[in-house]
């Protein structure tokens, strides 16, 4: 049984995502548990997640879920504005609360923490390879 979609496809912030996400090398999207998920390979962020409290599950559906080093998790998951999502928090990823007023510049630089760990040393070099020095 097919996961229900779980996004409004004309979110604002979804695009603004999306269009940073998709900037990297090889990058691509999918729909993966009702969510868009960008990867290459691996999956290195998706829009949407959920916390569980209690057993019951407590969407933030405007948000993005990233994989960074445990130094910059343990940074981030003492800001008011991250959680630890349900599943995928056991394996290091964190959640970001997106709004009108978010940090695009932040958001890129947390994607860009995340592929460069979930992206392979290809793909790495192709993205260093575009900035200038």
């Amino acid at each position: 049984m097919a996961h229900p979609i779980m996004f409004d496809e004309a979110d604002p912030l979804l695009g603004r995502l999306r269009e940073l996400a998709l900037a990297f090398p090889d990058a691509a999207e999918k729909i993966s548990h009702g969510h868009p998920a960008f990867f290459t390979t691996k999956v290195f962020a998706y829009f949407g997640g959920s916390v569980k409290v209690d057993g019951v599950h407590r969407q933030h559906e405007r948000s993005v879920l990233v994989l960074v080093d445990p130094d910059e998790r343990a940074v981030l998951s003492q800001d008011r504005r991250c959680y630890v999502p349900a599943y995928l928090g056991a394996y290091g990823w964190i959640g970001l609360d997106l709004t009108d007023d978010t940090d695009w510049d932040e958001v890129g630089e947390l994607l860009d923490a995340s592929y460069r760990r979930t992206a392979g040393r290809r793909r790495v070099a192709a993205l260093d390879s575009r900035r200038p020095e």
